[in-house]
């Protein structure tokens, strides 16, 4: 859980731990508290956002979609966020380790009895 972003692709009871830690209360909290201290007792606050969110806020706001992810990221670096990233790199990362789990368990199919099948999932944590 310590790499869960929150993305709503599973439907774990710990997603919803993970959500209710991550919302909005939280992070104005902790903005407000870095804004009261030194910068070296900052916490750094990092923020993810999927792309299937994008094209709502482009529509939203009648944006193009990179129009829009540029704005959202210097809005809340604009309230004090340290990082904003985009999920889709860590959702090819996901992707291009489960190829290579599948083509090392595809090559041993023949060695070892539990080789096939594979399950995967779609988490970029």
């Amino acid at each position: 859980l310590s790499d869960c972003l929150a993305c709503d692709n599973c439907m774990t009871s710990e997603e919803g731990a993970r959500v209710f830690q991550q919302n909005q209360k939280e992070l104005f909290r902790i903005l407000n508290l870095n804004k009261k201290c030194d910068t070296s007792k900052h916490k750094v606050l990092a923020v993810s956002i999927c792309p299937q969110s994008l094209p709502y806020f482009a529509a939203k706001f009648n944006l193009s979609v990179n129009d829009a992810a540029k704005r959202l990221c210097g809005f809340l670096k604009s309230l004090g966020v340290h990082y904003v990233f985009d999920t889709t790199i860590a959702a090819d990362f996901s992707i291009l380790e489960s190829q290579r789990e599948f083509v090392q368990r595809y090559q041993r199919r023949n060695q070892e009895e539990h080789a096939l099948p594979m399950f995967a999932s779609a988490c970029p944590g």
